[in-house]
């Protein structure tokens, strides 16, 4: 991965702010954008690592995060990468036996997050640590897919 971006996407409102998007009237995503070397990794791996590391069974969010923004959901820009998504979610959903309702939908408009989301994790390390616990994020994961969550 060279890069990533924390964002929103795929909402109806230009430029939206933190504020606006976790009251769940923007119909935005919480989003990452994503720039990797093709060389080095493929779309496929990406896809493949996203659903080993959140809840694609939970139509209501992610972990302690409810709200229309927090569902998870892959972006694609394009018939081989809906493919490529598609394929993992049938995968997820042989794995652990139950529907996986992450949405597949083209990409749209990007907006960039305010500088104080951007490496989050990096900049506040302790704080992040203790939302992935206090979460249940970490316990969750490894619940649903056991060692197929490398990186935990």
């Amino acid at each position: 991965v060279v890069s990533t971006i924390s964002g929103y996407t795929g909402g109806h409102v230009d430029n939206p702010t933190y504020k606006q998007v976790s009251h769940e009237n923007t119909g935005h995503y919480e989003a990452v954008k994503v720039t990797y070397d093709p060389d080095k990794v493929s779309y496929q791996e990406l896809v493949h690592y996203y659903f080993r590391h959140v809840d694609p069974t939970d139509a209501a969010g992610q972990f302690c995060d409810k709200g229309e923004s927090y569902r998870s959901a892959v972006f694609v820009t394009s018939d081989a990468e809906r493919d490529a998504a598609m394929a993992e979610a049938e995968d997820a959903e042989m794995v652990l036996g139950k529907p996986v309702v992450t949405n597949i939908a083209d990409a749209a408009t990007f907006w960039p997050a305010e500088t104080y989301h951007q490496d989050y994790y990096k900049k506040n390390p302790l704080k992040y640590r203790y939302y992935r616990t206090a979460c249940g994020r970490d316990a969750r994961v490894k619940a649903l897919w056991g060692g197929e969550a490398t990186g935990h």
